[in-house]
């Protein structure tokens, strides 16, 4: 039987006073491709936040490999595996793509080498004494992913990665997570490009207002494509 790596019940989470989160459940288990689905605000953002502590408050549970989470800083959360690439992506202009990717410490044993990292990502050994400011939004993005790998963390949790990129890049992240997908990672997408996500996921998750109000598996996509039109759009 596959093992759980994540489980999530009942999770609420704030920003100041504003509730976001409103009893959210929801399990990820090891080597899983997992993609959360929802309009903008639906909560998706503010989940992957809350399993790392970058939320305000929290109640609820969060188990990671079994551990109670939910109570835990950031940096412990990371140590045990777990890697967030936020939407945003933070990279630092004034470092080089080299020296980005070095940043973080390792926080668990099997980090990727940077030979393994540049094998994955070309682009990057090419532009590894590029400034950040220089790279392209998909380099950033691979930089971004690729920072994470290198520190060890086995769960990765992904915030719209192929927002706004080209689809030839978009194209080559999804061969990305298929390849990590290969090699034992356990991830989950938050993505607004359903396309981009529907071929990768094994298990779908539909979020609106900080609830989950849908749960299904890569067989039943057909049958819940017009409950998907209904809640996003597509």
């Amino acid at each position: 039987m596959v093992k759980e790596l994540l489980r999530i019940e009942d999770l609420h989470a704030w920003y100041g006073e504003s509730h976001i989160l409103h009893g959210v459940n929801l399990t990820v288990r090891q080597g899983e491709v997992v993609t959360l689905l929802g309009r903008n605000g639906a909560g998706r953002t503010t989940t992957l936040r809350a399993i790392v502590g970058l939320t305000g408050a929290r109640k609820g549970s969060i188990k990671i490999h079994g551990k109670e989470t939910v109570t835990l800083a950031p940096h412990k959360v990371a140590h045990l595996g777990v890697g967030y690439c936020p939407e945003e992506r933070g990279i630092f202009a004034s470092l080089t793509a080299e020296e980005n990717l070095m940043l973080p410490p390792t926080l668990a044993p099997g980090g990727m080498s940077v030979d393994e990292i540049y094998d994955m990502f070309p682009n990057l050994k090419e532009r590894a004494n590029s400034p950040g400011t220089r790279l392209s939004g998909g380099e950033q993005q691979m930089l971004a992913v690729a920072r994470i790998l290198r520190t060890g963390a086995r769960l990765l949790l992904l915030d719209e990665i192929s927002e706004g990129l080209a689809p030839v890049i978009v194209q080559k992240l999804a061969e990305m997570i298929l390849t990590l997908k290969a090699k034992g990672y356990t991830i989950v997408l938050v993505e607004q490009n359903f396309r981009f996500a529907a071929p990768l996921a094994e298990r779908f998750y539909v979020m609106e207002h900080g609830l989950i109000v849908k749960q299904f598996a890569q067989n039943e996509l057909t049958q819940n494509m017009a409950m998907l039109q209904e809640y996003l759009g597509v």
